[in-house]
């Protein structure tokens, strides 16, 4: 099916054709349309062997319509940039009638593997196990606003032994330019190409493999985004007194327990069966560098529940110096949208249902179901009212499709 072939009163056909600009023929604009149709359909497995058994119009069909979606999604070539970026600003746009866009939110997710030849696989630590498995890491940028948020860009992590194998890269189809990059620095590029794309900014949220890396932290105060991001406790700093005065150095975790008597209990949102709830306080500092060099003061927050010893969470932000407790604490806890849009993309999507082994196919499949994403998540912001979606969000793709 090729997108110009669906009604101009379809929004899906609509938002196809305006995808199929970014694509290079006719027949690459079919092969995507029928692959997001499998993606959007019903069906429990999203891969290409699957999705070319429901596409096909009988069985003799399925095989010729199999390697027609691996030639397409592994071999063919076409602009993930393109088709992402302009995905990301169908939803934005659609997100933004309801509210500003608020929160630029980065983190990683695994795609567990048996085998050794799928690209970047390896054992290692996934928090969507829990544990070190035998998994590909792929990095995310998660763009939120108050009601509603939507994946943009995801990147494929490449490890060092990866890297320095370029023998084994090749046997993945992994481009010879493609180098070793920490996860910080996938997403610092995911940021400036969104930055680069004019999507609206947001305050940039990570948990500590993101917030404890100083470059990391430099990199967004030299791109003009604040930020709200997780540190490690050991983290060094010193506290700002009355007219600048700088105090001892200590850890945040130190530094933390003296803030005890200025704890506040805040709500940051309503949970499916209670409000969420926890104890807070916050103070100016300065954080210790490797290089030497001084530092502008910024917030510290610690997060000490209810029952527990000592503070669990720290972390440091550029948000304004006025602004209230309570925002800054609802603006860090927006970092669960990321792991619902995990459970989006995997449950819904496919997003984890790729099989090929080549570096391309992974980017390709992730860009068509971003694509799809876009399009359900801007079909549920024109549908549904933001107090309506409060009450929907179980089943949000669902009612979306």
């Amino acid at each position: 099916m090729e997108a110009s072939a669906c009604r101009t009163d379809d929004p899906l056909g609509e938002y196809l054709d305006g995808l199929g600009v970014h694509l290079r023929n006719k027949r690459q604009r079919e092969s995507f349309a029928m692959y997001t149709l499998g993606l959007l359909s019903d069906g429990e497995r999203k891969s290409m062997e699957p999705i070319a058994a429901r596409a096909a119009g009988s069985p003799e069909q399925t095989h010729a319509v199999h390697e027609r979606l691996i030639h397409f999604l592994g071999a063919s070539r076409w602009s993930d940039a393109a088709v992402r970026s302009h995905a990301a600003r169908h939803a934005v746009d659609a997100m933004q009638q309801q509210g500003p866009i608020r929160t630029w939110i980065v983190d990683d997710t695994g795609f567990l593997k048996q085998g050794k030849c799928s690209p970047g696989v390896q054992r290692q630590y996934t928090g969507s196990a829990g544990k070190t498995t035998n998994c590909q890491i792929g990095v995310s940028l998660v763009l939120g606003s108050d009601h509603a948020h939507v994946t943009t860009d995801f990147e494929l992590y490449i490890p060092e032994s990866w890297a320095q194998d370029r023998k084994r890269c090749r046997g993945a189809h992994i481009p010879d330019d493609v180098q070793y990059e920490p996860k910080w620095a996938l997403a610092l590029r995911m940021i400036e190409k969104a930055k680069t794309d004019g999507l609206p900014e947001g305050i940039v949220l990570a948990d500590c493999d993101y917030g404890n890396k100083t470059t990391f932290r430099d990199m967004l105060d030299v791109m003009g985004l604040q930020y709200a991001l997780e540190v490690q406790s050991t983290t060094m700093s010193r506290r700002v007194g009355k007219r600048g005065a700088l105090g001892e150095r200590m850890s945040v975790a130190e530094l933390g327990v003296l803030l005890h008597g200025k704890l506040r209990a805040t709500t940051w949102r309503e949970g499916t069966k209670a409000e969420l709830r926890s104890r807070f306080a916050r103070t100016r500092v300065v954080v210790d560098r490797e290089d030497g060099k001084s530092r502008q003061p910024q917030w510290l927050l610690i997060e000490w529940p209810e029952g527990e010893a000592a503070p669990t969470k720290f972390v440091l932000s550029t948000m304004p110096v006025k602004t209230s407790l309570k925002l800054m604490v609802h603006t860090f806890k927006s970092r669960w949208r990321i792991e619902r849009s995990y459970q989006d993309l995997k449950g819904e999507l496919g997003l984890d249902h790729y099989e090929g082994r080549s570096f391309i196919g992974w980017h390709h499949h992730v860009s068509v179901v971003l694509a799809c994403y876009a399009f359900l998540v801007a079909e549920l912001a024109r549908s549904f009212p933001p107090s309506a979606q409060r009450t929907r969000r179980t089943h949000s793709l669902t009612h979306a499709a």
